[in-house]
C-alpha cells in the first residue's frame, strides 16, 4: 500500500471544511520520527459560535428525521468508512504511532459500532401506561436531549469519537466534537464519511484548539445540553464540576488501573497470551489495559518467565513498517513518565525483568517493560502507567488479591484467569469494576455496556444503556372528554 500524504486538518462547521477565522494553526508531529507532518486549524471563539449555531439548527432538522432514516444514513457512513479503512489507518499510524494493523482494526470496528447503534436507535421505545380513568391516555415519550459536546483523547482517535457520535446521532441529537489535537486527521476522516453519506448541515461539527478554552466555552453555553468526555480522572472531575454548575448531564469515561488476577489454577499460557497482548496493545496507552498483575505465588515465577518471553518477542518500531507489533508512545512526556515510574519502582525494591529503557534517540520508543516483586508503595501500583509497563506482584489468598484490586479509587476494568467456578463466581461478585473479562482478552463490543465505577467515571458508552444519557423522558397525560 502507498502511504497517503498526511493532510492539514480543518474545522467542520455547517458541513463546510474551513480554516479558523483568525487563521491560527497548530502542528501535528509523527511520534515515530519527531517530525512535523501537518497542521490543523485552531478554533477561536468566533469559530465556536458559528459551530454552536450550526449545531442548534442541525438538531432541529435531525430530531425531526425518522429513526429509520437516521439509521440508513448511519449505515451508509459505515460503508464508506470500510471502503476507506486502509487510507484512514495509514493516517492514524502517522499521527498516533500504533502499528498499521491495529489502526485498521480500530477503523473497521468503528464501522461495526456505527451499524449497531444505527439499529439500536430504531428500538428507542416509550410506553403506554394504564390510566386511572378510561377517558385518559397516559404515555411516556423518549426524546433527544439536544446538542451534545464531546471531548475525546488521542489514544484511540476514531474509537473514542465513534461511540459518542453514534449514540448521539441514533437518538436524534446533533453533536459538536472537540477531537484530539495530537491526532486530528483520522477523526476528521471518520466525520467526512458521515458528511459524504449525506448527514444534514450542523448535525456534526468538528473543532480543535486549546482544550481548556474550548471545554469551558462549550460546557457553559446554553445551546449544549449534554457533555461526554473520555480522558484522565483529574480533568474529568473538573469538567463534571463545570457541567454541574450549568445542570448539564454528563457521561464520563475516565482513567483506570486494571488489576489482573491470575489464580493458582489458571492456564498460564492463556493468561500470558491474552493479558500480554492487551498490556502492550497501543504501547500500553489504553484506559482498560491490564496494569497490576496479581499472580498466585505458586505460579508467579513461571508466569513472569513466560511474560518476559512475550515482551521480548515484540517488534518495536515505526507502525508503518512491516512486522511491527508495538509503536512509539504518543509524545515525549510519556517517555519521561515511563522512566520515572521505572526508577521509582526500583528504588522501592522492585526487580526489572525486561525493558525499562528508551529505545534509540529518535521518536518516542520505550522498551516493553516487566517489573516483578513490586511493593504497594511503588507509584506504578498506585498511578495509572499508561504505557508499556507490566507490574507483577504475588499473593497467597484470593481475599488478598481482591482487596488489592479494590484498594484504589479506580474501577474501570479488570481481568482474571481461573478454572474454578467458585473463584470465578467470587471475582464476578466482589471486584469493583465496570467491566470484567475472565479467561479472555478485553472484548468491548458495542452491544455490551462500556464504563467504570468510582473515580473511573459514570455512564456507559456501549449497550442500550449508552443511549439513555442522550434521551429525556417526557410524561404526557391526555384527557379526552
Amino acid at each position: 500500500m502507498i502511504t497517503p500524504a498526511y493532510p492539514s486538518t480543518q474545522l467542520l462547521i455547517a458541513n463546510q471544511w474551513c480554516d479558523a477565522a483568525d487563521g491560527r494553526t497548530l502542528p501535528v508531529v509523527n511520534p515515530a520520527s519527531g517530525a512535523e507532518i501537518g497542521r490543523l486549524a485552531r478554533a477561536g471563539t468566533a469559530d465556536l459560535d458559528r459551530a454552536l449555531a450550526a449545531a442548534q439548527k442541525g438538531f432541529e432538522t435531525w430530531r425531526a428525521t425518522p429513526a429509520i432514516e437516521r439509521a440508513k444514513l448511519m449505515r451508509a457512513a459505515a460503508t464508506l468508512l470500510r471502503e476507506r479503512a486502509g487510507e484512514i489507518a495509514a493516517l492514524m499510524t502517522q499521527e498516533q504511532g500504533k502499528p498499521l494493523a491495529e489502526a485498521k482494526v480500530e477503523t473497521l470496528s468503528a464501522a461495526d459500532i456505527i451499524e449497531w447503534f444505527a439499529d439500536e436507535g430504531r428500538r428507542v421505545y416509550g410506553r403506554i401506561v394504564p390510566p386511572r380513568s378510561l377517558n385518559v391516555q397516559a404515555q411516556v415519550l423518549k426524546e433527544p436531549v439536544g446538542p451534545v459536546a464531546a471531548f475525546t483523547p488521542w489514544n484511540f482517535p476514531i474509537n473514542q469519537v465513534v461511540r459518542k457520535l453514534s449514540a448521539a446521532l441514533t437518538t436524534g441529537c446533533s453533536i459538536l466534537i472537540k477531537a484530539p489535537e495530537e491526532t486530528p486527521a483520522s477523526p476528521a476522516a471518520l466525520v467526512k464519511a458521515f458528511v459524504d453519506a449525506g448527514v444534514p448541515a450542523g448535525v456534526i461539527g468538528l473543532v480543535y484548539g486549546d482544550p481548556a478554552e474550548i471545554s469551558s466555552y462549550l460546557i457553559a453555553h446554553p445551546v449544549i445540553r449534554k457533555i461526554t468526555f473520555t480522558g484522565s480522572t483529574p480533568v474529568g472531575k473538573q469538567l463534571a464540576a463545570l457541567a454541574g454548575q450549568h445542570m448539564k448531564r454528563v457521561t464520563m469515561e475516565l482513567g483506570g488501573h486494571a488489576p489482573v488476577i491470575v489464580a493458582e489454577d489458571a492456564d498460564i499460557g492463556r493468561a500470558v497470551k491474552a493479558a500480554g497482548a492487551a498490556k502492550f496493545r497501543n504501547a500500553g496507552q489504553v484506559c482498560i489495559a491490564p496494569t497490576r498483575f496479581l499472580v498466585h505465588d505458586s505460579i508467579r515465577e513461571e508466569f513472569v518467565r513466560q511474560l518476559v518471553a512475550h515482551t521480548r518477542s515484540l517488534k518495536v518500531g515505526d507502525g508503518l513498517a512491516e512486522g511491527i507489533t508495538m509503536g512509539p508512545l504518543a509524545n515525549p512526556r510519556r517517555l519521561v513518565a515511563m522512566q520515572a515510574l521505572t526508577e521509582d519502582a526500583l528504588r522501592h525494591g522492585a526487580t526489572l525483568a525486561a525493558g525499562g529503557e528508551r529505545i534509540g534517540s529518535t521518536g518516542n520508543f520505550y522498551a516493553p517493560t516487566v517489573l516483578t516483586d513490586v511493593p504497594l508503595s511503588a507509584r506504578v501500583f498506585n498511578d495509572e502507567p499508561f504505557g508499556p509497563m507490566a507490574a507483577v506482584r504475588g499473593f497467597q489468598t484470593l481475599d488478598e488479591a481482591i482487596a488489592e484490586s479494590n484498594r484504589l479509587p479506580y474501577g474501570l476494568a479488570g481481568y482474571a484467569y481461573s478454572q474454578s467456578i467458585k473463584t470465578i463466581h467470587q471475582l464476578s461478585q466482589r471486584l469493583e469494576v465496570g467491566m470484567l473479562w475472565i479467561n479472555q482478552p478485553a472484548l468491548p463490543v458495542p452491544e455490551l455496556p462500556f464504563g467504570g465505577v468510582k473515580d473511573s467515571g459514570y455512564g456507559s458508552e456501549g449497550g442500550p444503556e449508552a443511549l439513555e444519557a442522550y434521551l429525556v423522558t417526557k410524561t404526557v397525560a391526555i384527557t379526552c372528554d
